[in-house]
């Protein structure tokens, strides 16, 4: 009896010297990992979904699967941590306005009594909590994560205070009815990852990263970061690295896939929310990915170029000076033509049932180029007019904006220009610019500067970030190489010869700085392309001008390729031309393809225009001739089915739509 009770009192004493321990020791606890299936094979549950360029993991169910015993977490007591963080990476398509989903869920039991949980709908996400025998709940509202891209969010409660970090950006705070218990019992209890045990609110997007971490604030060890849509805490190795590949007789472990669609004729839609998504097609034996614009094409049965077939004559109001292809999410493929007749605007055409049918007309004046372009999820186009509404008057071209409610360009931006001859758009570094070639002030002054405007996120206006001094410019090409950013300009003609220098100019210290001259005899176009590893620069010479007057239109017009080793463009190979107005690059399967625009000779306006194939050591070869008049610019687009080149008139009042017959 007596050592009993000295066994009692060593205990009461040890028991009270020694510190109570912690529910958990303060680490990050992934919740991700332990509802994935671990080791035994291949498990039904979940799907592993590789998509824009990341992995996560599909529900599949059912939901009493995807669960655990909270007592794996808790091994010391059972009190759910009064301070804590969830980190949790997702990609969600839209969700209905009347649907939710559960992110996790710690139910009581066998009961559906919720303690802690976190539930997704429309726009909002909820923080569900039990206070006091009463479930509550704290309701962030905007929180645009269900829109198809990657999303990394950290809710941080603390107190009466629940923190919402979304992607690295600005914390929302809101502060709760009650603060969150210090001792909220979680015996028995079970938690189930992406549900409430039911089928009902089962999450249907991809989960990356779940994680629970007592005590801390997880933003801080977050952000910032380079990409904060994916910023890692703990996310699951086997999300992080390909899995090593199993021997021929053994499935791998942890399957995944991409998101895909089977069409056997119809494109399936490419939109900002399908993109990372395959479309495979039977019919055209082809696998092609959405970039979130179109679709691109990733595997093919290889086509070779057979000829070249009439397809359509495109009416238009006037001569034709240019012709733009756009691809807009659910609408389809256009064409925008730069008409001559200032009276009778310029037309927006689309793309219907294999043909382009008159969809809208717009006012311009002497409209010489369209471009277009997208900043973020808007969709805008811009003409370059080179004419004044009325004599006397100032110049302006015009940026138009995608109405999504009338599915229509509306004016948008108003820019003063000087007979423009081209636009050009492009992104550096997330920032988005526009550049115009200024082509000549009044009648006789060419030697003027070309704007560069950019974008300014604040006023939502494109604003002028640099001038440059340019002779006559016809045209930007914009193009990257690495971490480097270039623009060329072709300089056409400075008051006196057309045997001048263009420029190709280096983006460094926030402006474009000349990098390289090349002479050139009335340049009119760029057009960079590359083949393999090689970069290549065309230019199309127009017509050699000397001083004394003579004026040749049959001339060369050349390929330069970029020598690595001097970072400079040399000369690749000449091809002879008549007045070439333009190049377009395309490709066919393997073989890589030049067209070029001829236009004049001098005599007659009617020439053939000839396309060029790529022969490697003996550079482009003639294998295709193309009977046109006047023709000032071709592009290459493909729909579903083909794929067509558009060719434009400066001498006729319709455009020409061929389609590529392959075999």
């Amino acid at each position: 009896m007596l050592l009993h009770c000295l066994i009692l009192l060593c205990s009461i004493i040890s028991g009270r010297l020694t510190p109570s321990r912690p529910c958990t020791d303060l680490l990050p606890l992934d919740l991700l990992q332990r509802v994935l299936p671990a080791g035994g094979g291949v498990q039904g549950r979940v799907r592993m979904v590789q998509s824009q360029g990341s992995r996560g993991v599909a529900f599949a169910g059912p939901p009493n699967r995807l669960s655990f015993p909270a007592a794996q977490l808790f091994t010391h007591c059972h009190s759910f941590p009064a301070e804590f963080s969830i980190v949790l990476t997702l990609k969600i398509p839209r969700l209905l306005r009347n649907k939710d989903e559960y992110i996790f869920t710690l139910l009581r039991g066998k009961s559906d009594q919720l303690l802690v949980g976190m539930r997704l709908s429309y726009d909002k996400l909820h923080f569900l909590q039990q206070t006091q025998g009463t479930t509550r709940r704290v309701t962030f509202r905007a929180v645009g994560v269900a829109d198809g891209h990657w999303h990394t969010l950290v809710l941080a409660v603390t107190g009466r205070y629940a923190i919402l970090t979304l992607d690295c950006n600005a914390p929302l705070e809101l502060q709760m009815e009650k603060p969150f218990p210090e001792d909220l019992d979680t015996k028995g209890s079970t938690f189930f990852i992406g549900s409430r045990r039911r089928w009902n609110g089962l999450f249907s997007g991809l989960m990356r990263q779940l994680v629970l971490w007592p005590g801390s604030d997880a933003s801080t060890r977050l952000c910032p970061a380079s990409d904060p849509r994916l910023s890692v805490l703990l996310v699951p190795q086997v999300l992080l690295y390909l899995s090593i590949k199993p021997p021929a007789n053994q499935l791998p472990l942890y399957p995944y896939e991409a998101e895909v669609r089977i069409s056997l004729r119809t494109p399936p839609i490419c939109g900002s929310t399908e993109e990372g998504q395959l479309w495979l097609s039977p019919l055209q034996r082809a696998l092609y990915l959405c970039d979130g614009i179109m679709w691109i094409t990733v595997l093919h049965e290889k086509e070779r170029l057979d000829y070249l077939e009439d397809h359509q004559d495109v009416f238009t109001s006037s001569e034709t000076f240019d012709v733009e292809v756009f691809h807009i999410p659910f609408q389809g493929i256009f064409i925008a033509t730069a008409n001559r007749d200032s009276s009778l605007g310029s037309a927006i055409y689309r793309w219907t049932n294999g043909r382009f049918e008159q969809y809208q007309n717009i006012r311009t004046y002497n409209a010489q180029a369209w471009k277009f372009f997208t900043v973020g999820n808007k969709s805008f186009l811009v003409v370059a007019n080179s004419r004044a509404a009325s004599p006397g008057e100032r110049e302006f071209s015009v940026i138009y904006k995608w109405s999504e409610r009338k599915l229509r360009f509306v004016a948008y931006q108003m820019l003063h220009t000087y007979s423009a001859r081209d636009w050009e758009a492009f992104h550096i570094h997330h920032e988005a610019f526009l550049a115009v070639a200024n082509h000549r002030q009044g009648e006789m002054n060419h030697n003027i500067d070309s704007v560069i405007y950019k974008w300014n996120p604040n006023t939502k206006m494109f604003e002028v970030n640099q001038t440059i001094a340019t002779s006559g410019a016809y045209d930007w090409e914009f193009f990257t190489i690495g971490p480097y950013y270039f623009l060329v300009v072709a300089n056409t003609f400075n008051g006196k010869s057309t045997d001048i220098n263009s420029a190709i100019y280096i983006w460094t210290g926030g402006s474009f700085q000349t990098l390289q001259l090349i002479t050139t005899f009335g340049a009119v176009d760029w057009e960079m392309f590359q083949i393999g590893g090689r970069v290549f620069l065309a230019v199309a010479n127009s017509q050699q001008l000397d001083d004394a007057g003579s004026v040749l239109y049959t001339i060369n017009s050349t390929i330069y390729e970029l020598n690595i080793t001097s970072q400079r463009f040399v000369k690749f190979q000449d091809i002879t031309t008549s007045s070439a107005l333009d190049w377009e690059f395309f490709t066919v399967g393997d073989d890589k393809f030049l067209v070029v625009a001829n236009s004049y000779d001098g005599k007659s306006y009617s020439l053939n225009s000839v396309v060029y194939r790529w022969q490697g050591y003996e550079g482009f070869v003639p294998v295709h001739s193309v009977r046109t008049n006047g023709c000032r610019d071709w592009e290459f687009f493909r729909s579903a089915d083909s794929s067509y080149l558009v060719s434009s008139s400066a001498r006729t009042a319709f455009s020409k739509v061929l389609k590529l017959k392959t075999y």
